[in-house]
């Protein structure tokens, strides 16, 4: 079946996933990315803009001038992440992300061991634990017995709608390079060390932040007023800060281009009928609009405009999500179990191969029922 985010819908809607309904789906899945990719960019602009900010008071970071900057930025950021993208998953957008766990593996153990590891350790663990507390409740949340609901809206709204816009993309370009992943493997990889990973991260970098607070050396109030330049106020009160906010700038650079290369090469698939290998031009011209629509978010209101163009993405995509569910559901359901049959080695440099003779719902093949048909004749 076609890489397409409407194929796994074929459990639940049949062949009607190759008429308007699919092509629906498919829609929502690009605008969702287009819009995510857009306000990540943007944001990613305004946090760089900041960080050289940090370094340098000659770069603006308010007004005109400041908006002047992050459009600079954004600019760059386009080329680098089509460049990237049109050189290919194996080159460009692997080079990129194994340059980035480098520099955030060096960048996170610097500030485990500046930032206080005892109380960044005692803050890891009581976090866990208040997460885990309050799962339940604050997911719940809805401040009905409050009249300002602004933290709400600003924040767990909008992340959620953020993190739905980047899930049709993320999602493709994960199936595609995972084929021949079982599942147990696809959930460690993808949910549970991502998972842990993200915990520590933020526990060092939130742990730190928190310890200075408390010792009086920052005002947590100030800083949370300007959240692009948060963490540069952070790394400004420990050792060898030029360096430390240097690479910081680089690997939020290096995060967000490598993440919008994938998402071109993703819109470039599903509006070429899921083929595996876009055609340039299309990866192109979807990086290009997503530049373009970062600027325009950024220009019609900063980050409150980027805000907006999340929630807005990824909003109607919640209801793409909820099928999605079931119908995986279902198409877990009606597979067979597997025997304990030995898959075969891999190509190198290539995921495992499925078991030959096993059903494959989603096989990645960019042919259409009609081409199959036409093939096995």
């Amino acid at each position: 079946m076609p890489n397409l985010i409407s194929s796994a819908f074929y459990p639940l809607l049949g062949d009607r996933v190759y008429g308007p309904i699919g092509k629906a789906i498919d829609i929502l899945a690009i605008f969702a990315t287009l819009f995510g990719s857009a306000t990540s960019l943007g944001l990613g602009a305004l946090q760089m803009r900041g960080g050289l900010h940090y370094l340098s008071d000659a770069v603006p970071n308010s007004g005109s001038s400041g908006i002047t900057v992050a459009l600079i930025i954004i600019a760059v950021l386009t080329v680098a992440f089509v460049l990237s993208a049109i050189s290919g998953v194996h080159k460009g957008i692997q080079w990129l992300s194994n340059t980035n766990m480098v520099l955030a593996v060096l960048l996170v153990l610097f500030l485990f061991i500046a930032g206080g590891a005892v109380f960044i350790l005692n803050t890891f663990a009581e976090s866990l634990g208040g997460y885990i507390a309050q799962f339940v409740p604050m997911s719940f949340r809805t401040t009905a017995f409050f009249n300002d609901p602004s933290f709400l809206s600003s924040w767990t709204i909008y992340y959620w709608a953020w993190w739905i816009s980047w899930a049709p993309f993320v999602g493709t370009f994960i199936a595609r390079i995972s084929r021949g992943r079982t599942i147990r493997e696809f959930v460690i990889g993808v949910i549970v060390v991502p998972s842990v990973v993200s915990m520590v991260w933020f526990a060092i970098f939130g742990g730190a932040a928190i310890g200075l607070a408390l010792d009086g050396k920052i005002d947590a109030a100030t800083i949370a007023g300007t959240p692009e330049t948060s963490l540069f106020a952070v790394l400004n009160q420990f050792p060898l800060a030029a360096v430390t906010s240097t690479i910081a700038i680089i690997l939020v650079a290096f995060f967000f281009v490598s993440g919008a290369d994938a998402a071109s090469v993703v819109m470039g698939m599903l509006s070429s009928k899921g083929v595996i290998h876009p055609k340039r031009w299309a990866v192109v011209t979807w990086g290009v609009l997503t530049g373009a629509v970062a600027a325009i978010c950024l220009l019609s209101g900063g980050l409150t405009g980027l805000q907006y163009a999340a929630i807005v993405s990824g909003g109607p995509f919640v209801l793409v999500l909820i099928g999605l569910c079931f119908s995986l559901f279902k198409a877990l359901n009606a597979e067979p179990e597997m025997g304990a049959e030995p898959r075969t080695a891999p190509e190198p440099g290539r995921a495992m191969s499925r078991p030959s003779g096993a059903p494959s719902p989603q096989q990645m093949s960019g042919d259409s029922p009609e081409q199959s048909g036409r093939s096995n004749q």
